[in-house]
């Protein structure tokens, strides 16, 4: 799995960096981005749902496939 973040659609609101800390973080404005390269470690998985699930802009894809 690996998460990306639409800055066009990013608020800033925090709940992608309040709900998983170890994916996602704040630029320099306090918008959202996404931390390293976005792959998501299997045992992060359901942070970045939770994160991506309260994204009031919707703001967050989670890209699911094969070998992630």
């Amino acid at each position: 799995m690996k998460a990306r973040i639409d800055a066009g659609l990013c608020q800033g609101h925090g709940r992608c960096y309040d709900l998983a800390p170890g994916l996602f973080g704040a630029d320099e404005e306090g918008y959202g981005q996404v931390l390293s390269d976005g792959a998501v470690p299997p045992g992060q998985q359901d942070d970045a749902r939770r994160a991506a699930l309260n994204c009031p802009e919707r703001a967050i894809a989670l890209i699911e496939g094969p070998d992630e």
